[in-house]
């Protein structure tokens, strides 16, 4: 059982707790109560809220709805205001503009073209809208007018600023790549920056006119395709939406290309006439600093200004003035009308043992004697030789300038076409002059004066080595234009060639024998001039290789190559000697005496020889004949043993032939004296003859003439010596003094002055 206190405790404790409880629920039920209340105040406040907003709404929207109403009345009103404004503006165009247009555009270019742009909107409106009105006339003829001003503006600037290109700095630009250590370009301005910079702007919008004027589009201004840009801000471009899409009329594009090709033919003459000039001042300049100074090459070379680079000569001069010259004359000399016998041939014939240069200039002396008055006509050739090649490289430079300055300024689709009109008057003259150069020369081998070819040899081979800067600066152009240097390149080999056979032909048929033959049995004009034109050849070696490579018609000739060409050059040069050969024979058979045609064939074959061993001829000589070299030294040997026989019938006098054994202290026969009188005077005789005819005549070539006068001092020096001692204690004589003359000492003197006339 549960104690009475302890169920006491219990039930107060109960009973606390459910009062507890019972409070808590009358609090709740009365917070209850009071949301409620709350609840049903904001929901009568919410309907209430929506009441009085359904209202506002019902009187606002009405006058919202108004309101817009005006605003876009308002709007309407504006635009039509400013439509107006803006159609207004164009009727007062041709008065706004009117003074701008008269003044021109010189010095206010973006203004002048801002109103040509206005000028222009004006006529487009004016055919959209209002085709018949008199104010459309009115701006076109503004517009006209300011179209004809800026032509004349883009005519005015390239006539005031170009100018010809100075020579000096021409020669300075062609050549760049083979005179300057430092290796800096030479820039050809042909106009100022700020006129190039307006020329571009005015061909831009005569470009942009001619390509859209029919299309409604307004003028602007472009950038050439390649141009700089321009520090002048874009003109700004309105189109009219009423006019984006018109077609043109074909009277208004006839009229726009009109435009278009007005301005590029004006381009292409003035620029034409520019550089013709530069060419013709480049000649002029060759003309004047060779009269003054004699050097044929730029004062920037010779006076080092400060602003070009060291220079150095080249390795191989293009062309050298003057020696080519000397051939010719030399050769000419001899083509027409000869010199005369001893005096000719010795003054022409170069002493061994010198140089060539020293050779030249020992016949250039010869020719000033017989010459003198034409030296000045020579040198004006050279100097116009030496003006055209540099001519032929000036076009090439200046032609590339040209294009270049021209790609800015010409559409990309004309500049060809306008390029190749731009430099046909300069290369007409040229191929012109070219033409008659070759003509020249052919009259000259009718003449047959064949050193004509000499003058063509520099110009060919620097029109062949020009012609692929020549081919990659015309590309594009018209056939006929790419094909005149090619042209005359053919007509160059083709008259060479033709002069190259005819001169080997010239050296084998030569007429001239004994007019011309020297008397002292040196060496022959016809000789000497054959070898100094092979030797010109030697500069020329492609050059002369491809004229003859330019005839043959075999397969080997259609595969051209360098090999081929030296092989044909060697072929010629054996033929040239060959005949020059034979026509030697044939000469030396003019000489009545024996020994001097062997003289004289030894002096010519050993001048041969050796002008071939000093120079390059004998190597090209042995690409097709390995043994010319040992084959000329055997001609000469086989000539000295005939000069050598000449002496024979001095020699067969010291020989005991048909002569009896004689004792010493035993008396001779009057017949045996007498023949032993007969073998000394016919000894001293013929001494004294051969010494006296021989002494006149001539072995230029030192080396030659000591050995010919050693080994002749020799045989008869010893023959003569053993004829002495066999007679020396033989009394044949009372007055042995009149038949021994000379002793060995005075034989062996006699002989060394052989072949010299001063001794």
């Amino acid at each position: 059982m549960i104690p009475t206190e302890d169920a006491s405790a219990r039930k107060r404790e109960i009973e606390e707790k459910l009062k507890q409880e019972q409070e808590t629920l009358a609090f709740i039920r009365e917070n209850l109560e009071k949301s409620d209340q709350l609840t049903k105040g904001m929901v009568s406040i919410l309907s209430s809220f929506e009441s009085r907003l359904m209202q506002l709404e019902n009187s606002i929207i009405p006058v919202h709805k108004q309101t817009e109403n005006l605003q876009r009345l308002q709007e309407n009103v504006d635009k039509t205001l400013s439509c107006m404004d803006h159609v207004i503006s164009y009727y007062h165009v041709a008065k706004d503009t009117d003074k701008i247009i008269r003044e021109g555009p010189t010095g206010r270019l973006d203004e002048y073209l801002a109103c040509i742009a206005k000028i222009q909107k004006a006529v487009e409106y004016f055919q959209d809208n209002n085709p018949d009105s008199p104010e459309l006339n009115l701006v076109k003829a503004r517009f006209e007018k300011g179209k004809e001003s800026l032509e004349a503006e883009f005519r005015g600037l390239l006539t005031r600023y170009s100018k010809p290109v100075p020579p000096i700095l021409i020669l300075d630009a062609i050549g760049v790549d083979e005179e300057l250590e430092v290796q800096e370009e030479v820039t050809l301005e042909h106009l100022p920056e700020a006129v190039l910079q307006d020329i571009i702007i005015i061909s831009g919008w005569l470009v942009e006119y001619g390509r859209n004027q029919g299309q409604g589009q307004r003028v602007h201004r472009v950038r050439m395709r390649g141009a700089p840009r321009t520090r002048r801000g874009p003109t700004p471009v309105h189109r009219h939406r009423s006019s984006e899409k018109r077609r043109p009329s074909p009277s208004m594009r006839f009229y726009s290309s009109t435009i278009l090709y007005d301005f590029m033919n004006v381009y292409f003459q003035i620029r034409s006439n520019q550089l013709d000039r530069s060419i013709k001042g480049l000649k002029e300049h060759f003309r004047k600093s060779s009269a003054s100074s004699g050097i044929l090459y730029s004062p920037a070379v010779q006076t080092k200004r400060k602003d070009t680079p060291t220079k150095k000569a080249p390795k191989r001069p293009v062309y050298i003035p003057g020696t080519i010259r000397k051939a010719q004359n030399l050769l000419k000399q001899y083509s027409q009308h000869g010199l005369d016998g001893k005096k000719g041939g010795a003054n022409l014939t170069p002493l061994e043992g010198h140089d060539y240069d020293l050779r030249v200039k020992h016949l250039n002396d010869a020719l000033s004697e017989k010459h003198g008055a034409s030296a000045g006509k020579d040198d004006v050739l050279d100097i116009e030789i030496d003006s055209y090649i540099h001519c032929i490289s000036a076009f090439v430079k200046l032609a590339q300038s040209e294009y270049a300055l021209l790609s800015e300024i010409i559409p990309e689709h004309h500049q060809k076409k306008t390029f190749d009109s731009l430099i046909q008057e300069a290369l007409d003259n040229l191929m012109l002059e070219g033409d008659n150069i070759v003509s020249a020369a052919r009259k000259a081998i009718l003449r047959h004066d064949y050193s004509a070819v000499l003058t063509i040899f520099p110009i060919l081979r620097h029109l062949k080595q020009t012609k692929p800067d020549f081919d990659t600066t015309l590309q594009g152009t018209a056939a006929s234009t790419k094909n005149k240097l090619p042209t005359l390149i053919t007509s160059m080999e083709t008259t060479g060639a033709k002069a190259l056979e005819e001169f080997a032909d010239s050296i084998k048929n030569d007429p001239d024998k004994e007019y011309n033959m020297p008397k002292d049995g040196t060496v022959h004009e016809l000789t000497s001039n054959a070898i100094l034109f092979l030797q010109q050849l030697l500069d020329f070696q492609e050059t002369a290789g491809a004229m003859l490579a330019s005839q043959e018609t075999s397969s080997s000739a259609s595969s051209y190559s360098s090999e081929f060409s030296r092989r044909l050059l060697s072929t010629y040069i054996c033929k040239v000697l060959g005949n020059l050969q034979l026509n030697l024979l044939s000469k030396s058979k003019v000489y009545e005496d024996q020994a001097l045609s062997a003289i004289f064939l030894h002096n010519n074959y050993n001048y041969i020889l050796k002008s071939l061993e000093k120079s390059e001829l004998i190597q090209l000589v042995a690409v097709t004949n390995k043994k010319v070299e040992s084959s000329y030294r055997e001609l000469i040997q086989q000539q000295i043993q005939v000069y050598q026989r000449s002496w024979y019938k001095v020699t067969e006098h010291l020989t005991d032939r048909n002569m009896p054994a004689f004792q010493p202290g035993t008396k001779l026969k009057d017949k045996e004296r007498q023949a032993i009188k007969d073998k000394f005077k016919g000894f001293n005789d013929g001494l004294e003859e051969l010494c006296k005819i021989q002494k006149g005549w001539a072995i230029p070539d030192k080396e030659q003439r000591d050995f010919i006068r050693q080994a002749q001092r020799k045989v008869v020096s010893e023959a003569y010596k053993a004829f002495l001692q066999r007679y020396a204690n033989i009394s044949f004589t009372k007055n042995p003094e009149k038949y021994h003359k000379y002793r060995p000492d005075d034989v062996e003197d006699m002989i060394e002055r052989l072949f010299d006339t001063s001794a």
